[in-house]
Formats: structure tokens, C-alpha cells, sequence
């Protein structure tokens, strides 16, 4: 499939995204998920909170280092106060500490929302414009983004008024999640939303995410909404080689799709683990730091629960490597793998700021709280 998408200066082919997932992809992560796909597609940061990194925060600064085989660099901001996104901005652009910045308008966690963060603040137009209108400013010649959701639920969306504020402020690109912030993980992706997205705006790119678990996922995605590349989140956890099928697929090789054995999969996850021990400075608190991913890498293998448990309270690397050598390691890739894996619950209430639903332009009650620096998610 010849799909061309350029992000400002940048080509991204194929036309193939990492989603920022917070604690997830980090450097390390990206790192495997680059190697496997050959340095093709865009590799997004976790996400970053302006205020914390104005504040140069030392974690959040951590967070933002790049390895220097990383190329574009890609940092996704959150926040919700124009002039401390201005802010941040400008400094990622002054300091050349990336090469692209993407705004999350999409997090649907309570902690977020609940300050008038992530996927809410697209209500509020105004405020939407006026954060976008800072961000595109101070950014120079580097390329904003935005990725955002449906609306806040079915009676409250907002994405197509929200493409069109882009489209005016100056943002290269949008990615749409397929769901709104009600649905969390829940049900199933929107993948209309993203083709009315795509006739709504079609002077910038469009991307669409949800629900691809496959690189086949990821062509019919963009068969039948007409997006212009597509943005993969939980579909690769505890399977960075996925990025190796996607492109594949767009490069028309379908028979290159990776199916590893277990064996395979477990050396993925000792040097995942052993990346994370050296970004970190500390081998344990590397291991301690894979442990959320063991999971999702044995997802479909025949593992016993007490190994499993075992896996995910390892210290070291040697238990680490200890504890895989006990299973069978020619296992075969297990049919069902590719299905969907992380979080799946849905149909949750949207925790808000008092009365933001009362007025979409009105702008009161954000405050300095919202943007403390451990609001990701």
C-alpha cells in the first residue's frame, strides 16, 4: 500500500506511529520498537507535562532524552494553560530538544480530566484555540501535532469542531482515537469517526488510532477510512516486532510477519529489561520496571500462573533469565496472540471540573493545579 505522510519536514514512511503511553515508551521501548521496524515510522515520548518541564522537572528532563539514533525526535506535551504551553515549547524549540511536538488532547485517566486535561479541554473551543495558537507560535519551524478523542462521550463530541480549530491554528497533523474519553479502553474503535475526521479536514494529514492489533488491522484502517497512516498503541505492548509486520505490510511483504518462538521472545525481553537497566543508571530498578510488561510478552504461551508470578517480581537479571530458561522455549508464536492485550475497561464516568459542561467556549476553572507534574497518564 503506498501510503506517503509527512509531518512538516519530516516523511514518515511507512505511514506508521507509536502512541505515547505513559510508562511505556520510554526510550528503551522505542529502541526495540525502531530496531524492529528498520528506523521507519515516528516514535512518539511519553507524555510530558509543560509545567514540569518549564520547571525542568529531573524526571520529566530524563524523560525527554533522546537516544542519538532517534530521528525525528518526538515529544508529546500535555497542558492546559496556553502560556505554559507557549512556554514549553519555545524551550523545546530554542534548546533543540526535539524535532517534533505533539499536544495530547486524548488522556482519559480522572486525574487528568478532572483538571480540565486531555481528552475535556477540547470542549472548551476556546481554550483549545488559544493553547494551539501558543504552541504553533512558539514552535518555529518545528511541526505540531495533536492527537485527541472522540468527545468527552456520545452527547458531549467535539473532534470535528476541534479539527477544524487545527486546521485554522496551523497544526500539520491530527491522530483520532476512534472512542471517546467515556469508553476509556472499552468496546470497539470508532474507525468512522476517523473517515468523517478525514473528509471534515482534508488540507492536513490524518491519522487514526484504535483497535489495531495487526499490521492487517492497521491496512483495512486505512482502506476504509482514507487516513493517512495510523497511530498503534496497545496493540504492540510485550510485542515490539509488530512494527517490523507494519512495515511489511505497507511495503507489501505480508509473508515477512514475524511469529517468534518462544525462545525468541524471551531474549526480547532480557535485553528490553537490560535497556532499562542502563537508561535508568540501576539494573534492579530496570527489572523492578519490566515487570508490568512480563505479561503481556508470555500473552497466549503455555506458562504456569506460578511461573508467571514468579517473572514478575524478579530483581536481577539473572533471576530474570533464570525463570525463562525454565519454560519451553520452542513453544511456537500461539494462535489468538495478536488479539487485543492492556487495558479494556470502558463505559466509565468522565470525571470534570464543576460545571465545565455548561459552557463549550467559556474558559473558567482551569487552574495552576492542573498542570502539576504528575498529571500524565
Amino acid at each position: 500500500m503506498n501510503t506517503k505522510l509527512s509531518i512538516g519536514p519530516h516523511a514518515v514512511q511507512p505511514p506508521v506511529v507509536l502512541a505515547p503511553m505513559a510508562g511505556i515508551t520510554n526510550a528503551p521501548f522505542r529502541t526495540l520498537c525502531r530496531e524492529f521496524s528498520g528506523g521507519k515510522g515516528l516514535f512518539v515520548s511519553e507524555m510530558i507535562t509543560t509545567r514540569a518541564l518549564v520547571e525542568r522537572n529531573e524526571k520529566t528532563m530524563q524523560l525527554i532524552r533522546f537516544d542519538a539514533s532517534e530521528q525525528p525526535r518526538s515529544i508529546q506535551l500535555y497542558g492546559v494553560d496556553p502560556a505554559t504551553v507557549g512556554k514549553a515549547v519555545r524551550m523545546i524549540a530554542e534548546e533543540d530538544l526535539a524535532d517534533h511536538i505533539d499536544l495530547n488532547f486524548g488522556c482519559p485517566v480522572p486525574k487528568v480530566t478532572r483538571k480540565g486535561g486531555g481528552s475535556a479541554l477540547p470542549y472548551k473551543r476556546n481554550l483549545l484555540r488559544a493553547i494551539l495558537r501558543e504552541a504553533v507560535a512558539g514552535a518555529g519551524d518545528l511541526p505540531v501535532t495533536m492527537k485527541m478523542r472522540k468527545g468527552i462521550d456520545d452527547d458531549h463530541l467535539t473532534y470535528l469542531d476541534a479539527g477544524r480549530i487545527a486546521v485554522e491554528e496551523g497544526v500539520t497533523a491530527i491522530a483520532l482515537h476512534g472512542r471517546t474519553a467515556s469508553q476509556h479502553y472499552g468496546g470497539t474503535a470508532d474507525w468512522d469517526a476517523i473517515a468523517r475526521l478525514k473528509e471534515h479536514v482534508p488540507e492536513i494529514p490524518v491519522l487514526g488510532n484504535g483497535d489495531i492489533w495487526s499490521a492487517d488491522d492497521a491496512l483495512r484502517m486505512v482502506r476504509e477510512t482514507g487516513c493517512d497512516g495510523v497511530v498503534v498503541g496497545r496493540g504492540c505492548l510485550g510485542r515490539p516486532w509488530l512494527f517490523a509486520d507494519l512495515v511489511a505490510a505497507f511495503e507489501g511483504r505480508t509473508e515477512d510477519f514475524v511469529r517468534p518462538i518462544l525462545r525468541e521472545v524471551a531474549g526480547v525481553m532480557v535485553r528490553h529489561a537490560t535497556l532499562l537497566g542502563e537508561w535508568i543508571g540501576d539494573e534492579s530498578r530496570g527489572v523492578i520496571d519490566f515487570r508490568k510488561h512480563v505479561a503481556w510478552y508470555l500473552k497466549g504461551f503455555a506458562v504456569g500462573s506460578e511461573m508467571r508470578r514468579r517473572l514478575a517480581v524478579t530483581s536481577t537479571l539473572e533471576e530474570l533469565r533464570a525463570g525463562l530458561d525454565e519454560l519451553d522455549l520452542d513453544q511456537p508464536w500461539p494462535a489468538g496472540a495478536d488479539g487485543p492485550r492492556g487495558r479494556t475497561s470502558g463505559n466509565n464516568r468522565v470525571v470534570l471540573p464543576d460545571g465545565w459542561l455548561k459552557d463549550p467556549y467559556d474558559c473558567a476553572g482551569v487552574g495552576e493545579d492542573a498542570e502539576l507534574d504528575t498529571s500524565g497518564g
